[in-house]
């Protein structure tokens, strides 16, 4: 396994490079530039927009400027500076990071408890409850996560007030308790973290059942119902561990999908995490903040996968057993 673990680690540099590059291409593509959301449609001298760019290095050409910021990041370990927040970016990173790790490992908890419940539900039972539940599920995987996030608020924030329908704390949190603060989070977080889960756990569920009934119908189910075992108690003894070996492989494959939810859901709800930091970067131009953000998402991505392929080879002999003869 060691080997796999260091191969996967060398490609993702790569990786992260590439997805760097295409950003710094897309963002210079766009038409404007940093100067021109700075000056707004004040009239200035050219001299003070000639300072502004030599100022910021962008009087350089666009293959120099992106060649400095890699060596910077490759070999000083700095990110550049954030002139739409006049700070470096890693302090502004820093500052987002938390929020947005938060948010997200509170999705993916909504979403494992709902898609794992969902799935096991509509494999154990039938009737009429249970197709309408499991198609609105469906429905609700199909919708765009910012309709449904629009809609969350409208519906529990507007017209029914269970939940704040944006931002990440009160008004007034500084003036609350140590644990009072922690539950005025945990209430913010609540919406935004069930229509981020909620939005996609549909298609877990459909993985989750039909394993289920793959392994309802192996030999070694069969025998322990002939022993008298109820159904039920067969499921979750000995058909729901195999069952849940692929989602162990697809939670790899949700978190590109979470990563992105994350930053729409964050300008939705007013979130503030690296999402809406990266949104907002993209409207001022601020090329190295959303550079420094691609590439840690991409990071965070790739390390997900390979965390959830090392889990997927500890609870599955024959996958260790693969990545052991792959690695020699």
């Amino acid at each position: 396994m060691g080997p796999m673990i260091i191969k996967r680690l060398l490609l993702a540099i790569p990786l992260a490079l590439g997805a760097a590059t295409l950003v710094f291409v897309l963002m210079e593509s766009a038409p404007g530039s940093p100067v021109d959301q700075w000056i707004g449609n004040r009239p200035v001298p050219p001299e003070v927009r000639d300072r502004l760019e030599r100022a910021y290095g962008l009087d350089r050409p666009a293959p120099e400027r992106y060649v400095r910021w890699l060596s910077s990041v490759c070999l000083k370990g700095e990110l550049g500076w954030s002139h739409s927040r006049s700070r470096p970016v890693r302090q502004a990173i820093a500052e987002a990071l938390p929020a947005t790790l938060l948010l997200s490992g509170a999705a993916l908890l909504v979403h494992l408890v709902a898609g794992i419940g969902l799935g096991l539900w509509s494999a154990l039972s039938r009737g009429r409850i249970v197709r309408g539940v499991h198609g609105t599920a469906l429905a609700l995987y199909a919708m765009p996560v910012f309709w449904v996030g629009l809609m969350a608020i409208l519906l529990l924030a507007v017209r029914f007030p269970v939940f704040p329908p944006s931002s990440m704390r009160s008004v007034d949190a500084a003036d609350l308790s140590a644990l009072g603060r922690w539950l005025d989070i945990l209430r913010h977080l609540a919406l935004p973290a069930l229509v981020l889960g909620l939005s996609s756990a549909a298609g877990l569920s459909r993985f989750v059942r039909g394993g289920l009934l793959t392994a309802l119908a192996e030999p070694f189910v069969h025998a322990a119902r002939a022993r008298g075992l109820h159904r039920r108690a067969a499921t979750l003894r000995h058909a729901l561990r195999p069952a849940l070996l692929p989602v162990v492989n697809l939670i790899g494959m949700t978190l590109p999908i979470l990563v992105s939810g994350t930053l729409i859901i964050e300008v939705v709800f007013g979130w503030p995490g690296m999402g809406r930091l990266t949104y907002n970067a993209i409207q001022a131009h601020d090329l190295p903040v959303v550079l420094a953000t691609t590439v840690l998402a991409a990071g965070l991505v790739i390390i997900g996968n390979l965390l959830a392929d090392i889990a997927m080879a500890m609870l599955d002999p024959r996958v260790r057993d693969g990545l052991a003869e792959n690695g020699s």
